[in-house]
C-alpha cells in the first residue's frame, strides 16, 4: 500500500525509540510509504504535506508476531484441556475442509485481530491439506495484504502423520482406531517440494510485503529427505525457513528414542539449522543446543502464552539472550492460543521470566522485551532493516497510542505501561507504509461487517464438515493423552515444567 501524498508530516506525539530506550516528543516526516526524517516538535516540512495529528498519542513501532498460524483463525477457543499432541489430534476437524475462500477469510480474521491490536507484520505457517498450492498461497497471502499486514508466509508441512511421528503411538491405540490412524496419510516429500517449487515460480507478491518462507512443521513429523529437501529449496531460493522445535517435553523425549540425539542436533547434523531457520517455541532445548542455534546464526520465536496455554512448559528465554540469539515474540495461532495480542503476549514473556530466575536482575525488563516485539521479530521475518523501528528509511509503520485509556493513567513510565499495562485498548490508530488502515478503532478500507458474516459462514460449514472426523478424532484423544503423559513422565536431562523440578 503506497500513501496517497508524497509527503505526511505526523506532530504533537510521543515517540517510543526502543533501540535508545527513550520516549519523547517529535515530529515524523514521511515520504511515500517510509520514514524521511524524525525531529523536534514543530521541524520544517514540505508545504504540500499532509497535516496528520498525533495529540495525545503514544507513537509506537508496529508490533510483529514471529509466529502465527492464519487457519488458526477460525478455531479459537475450541479446545480447553488440551495438549500440544491432542492439539494435532484434533487438527484434522479444526483445520480440515477449507474452502479456497475459508482460507483468505481465515487469513484477513487473523491480520484483522492484529491491526486491532498494535501488530502490523507476522510469519504465518498456514497449513493446507494435503499440500501446499499455489492458489491456496494466493488467496492467503491475499487476505493479509486486504489489511495491509505484512506476512511471511510459509506453508506449514508434513510427510509423516501424529500417529507415526511419535514412537509407539500407533501401537498404543487399540482397533478399530489403530486402523483408521493407519489409513490416514500424509502427502509424500516429493510431492511437498515440487508444490513448493511451483508456488516459488508463481510468485507474484511484492516481497516488502508478502514474503515466501517454508515451514516444515516439526523435524520428527518430517522425514530426513523432506528436511534436506526443505533445506535445499532454502539455499536455491534464499528462503527462511520455520520450525516448531522442541516445543513439548513428548518432541524432546521422541528425538532421543528415534534419532539417539536432541532435534536441534539432528538438524545441525541435516545441515538445515542457518541464520535464515527460526525455531518456534524451543522450550525444551538445552545449553548445547543453544550453542547450536547461536553458532549458526539461527533465530527463535518465543511464545510464552502458548506454550502455557498447552502446558508446554517455560522456554529459557534469558539463556536464548545471553548466546546472543536474536528472539521473538510470537503469539502462537487462535487454535493454540486463542487470540492475536502482541501485548499479552509480550507481558507473558516478562511475567514467565521472573520464574525461571532468581535474581531479578535475570529477568527480562520491558525495554528488551520490546526489543523482542519489534526489532528482533523483524530479523525472524527477515525483514529487518525494513520494519521494526521508527528511524529514516524504514517502512512507515506505526501504531498510535491513547494516552487518555486507562491503561495510561497517569503516564508514569510509558515503555513499563505498553507491558504491564496496555491490552489493545488503546490502539486508536495503525499506519502501515504510510496508509493508515486504522482510524480511532475503525478500519479505513476494509469491510469489517462482512468479514464478519463470511466468517459466520464459513465456521459453521467447516464444522458441519467435519462433524464425523470430529468424532472419531474425539473418540481417539485419551489413548493419544495417555501414551503422551506416559512420554512426559520419562526423566529427560532439561526441566521446564514446575511439576518436575
Amino acid at each position: 500500500m503506497a500513501a496517497s501524498r508524497p509527503f505526511q508530516i505526523i506532530r504533537g506525539g510521543l515517540v517510543l525509540d526502543v533501540a535508545a530506550q527513550t520516549v519523547g516528543p517529535a515530529d515524523i516526516l514521511l515520504e511515500g510509504d517510509e520514514i524521511r526524517q524524525i525531529g523536534a516538535p514543530g521541524m520544517a516540512a514540505p508545504e504540500d504535506a499532509a497535516f496528520i495529528s498525533a495529540e495525545d498519542r503514544l507513537i509506537i513501532p508496529g508490533l510483529i508476531n514471529s509466529h502465527t498460524h492464519g487457519h488458526g483463525s477460525l478455531s479459537k477457543g475450541l479446545g480447553d484441556k488440551w495438549s500440544l499432541e491432542l492439539l494435532l489430534n484434533a487438527s484434522p476437524w479444526t483445520n480440515g475442509g477449507f474452502t479456497l475462500e475459508d482460507k483468505r477469510v481465515a487469513a484477513q480474521l487473523n491480520a484483522a485481530e492484529m491491526v486491532l491490536k498494535g501488530c502490523t507484520a507476522a510469519y504465518d505457517m498456514y497449513f493446507e491439506f494435503p499440500t501446499a498450492t499455489v492458489e491456496g498461497i494466493e488467496a492467503i497471502g491475499a487476505g493479509y495484504q486486504d489489511l495491509g499486514v505484512r506476512v511471511t508466509l510459509a506453508p506449514m508441512m508434513a510427510d509423516m502423520t501424529l500417529f507415526r511421528a511419535i514412537p509407539g503411538l500407533m501401537e498404543a491405540l487399540p482397533e478399530p482406531h489403530r486402523a483408521r490412524a493407519a489409513a490416514m496419510g500424509a502427502a509424500p516429500h516429493t510431492e511437498h517440494i515440487a508444490m513448493c517449487r511451483q508456488i516459488m515460480e508463481a510468485w507474484s507478491f511484492d516481497r516488502t510485503a508478502v514474503r515466501p518462507a517454508l515451514g516444515p512443521t516439526i523435524p520428527l513429523h518430517c522425514t530426513d529427505d523432506f528436511l534436506t529437501g526443505c533445506r535445499d529449496l532454502s539455499n536455491e531460493y534464499d528462503l527462511r525457513i520455520q520450525m516448531h522445535l522442541g516445543e513439548s517435553k513428548v518432541q524432546a523425549v521422541s528425538a532421543h528414542e528415534r534419532y539417539g540425539e536432541s532435534l536441534t542436533a539432528h538438524l545441525q547434523g541435516l545441515g538445515v539449522l542457518s541464520e535464515r531457520f527460526t525455531g518456534a517455541h524451543c522450550v525444551w532445548l538445552d545449553d548445547e543446543d543453544l550453542c547450536r542455534m547461536a553458532d549458526q546464526g539461527a533465530t527463535i520465536a518465543h511464545n510464552p502464552g502458548s506454550n502455557l496455554r498447552l502446558g508446554s512448559g517455560i522456554a529459557p528465554a534469558r539463556d536464548m539472550l545471553e548466546h546472543g540469539i536474536a528472539v521473538g515474540i510470537g503469539t502462537d495461532g487462535s487454535g493454540s492460543s486463542d487470540n492475536q495480542n502482541m501485548f499479552e503476549a509480550m507481558r507473558a514473556a516478562a511475567q514467565v521470566s521472573r520464574i525461571t530466575k532468581p535474581d531479578p536482575q535475570d529477568w527480562l525488563g520491558t525495554w528488551e522485551v520490546l526489543e523482542m516485539g519489534t526489532t528482533a521479530g523483524a530479523r525472524v521475518l527477515g525483514m529487518d532493516n525494513l520494519i521494526g523501528r521508527i528511524l529514516p528509511g524504514y517502512k512507515a509503520d506505526l501504531v498510535f497510542l491513547d494516552l487518555g485509556n486507562v491503561n495510561f493513567l497517569p503516564l508514569n513510565d510509558a515503555a513499563n505501561q505498553i507491558v504491564n499495562c496496555e491490552d489493545s485498548s488503546a490502539v486508536a490508530c495503525v499506519m502501515i507504509g504510510g496508509r493508515m488502515v486504522l482510524s480511532e478503532r475503525e478500519f479505513t478500507e476494509f469491510d469489517y461487517a462482512a468479514l464478519r458474516g463470511k466468517v459466520a459462514d464459513a465456521a459453521a460449514r467447516i464444522k458441519e464438515t467435519n462433524w464425523a472426523l470430529r468424532g472419531r478424532m474425539e473418540a481417539m484423544a485419551g489413548y493419544v493423552s495417555q501414551h503422551c503423559v506416559g512420554l512426559v513422565c520419562q526423566n529427560h536431562h532439561v526441566q521446564r515444567r514446575l511439576d518436575q523440578g
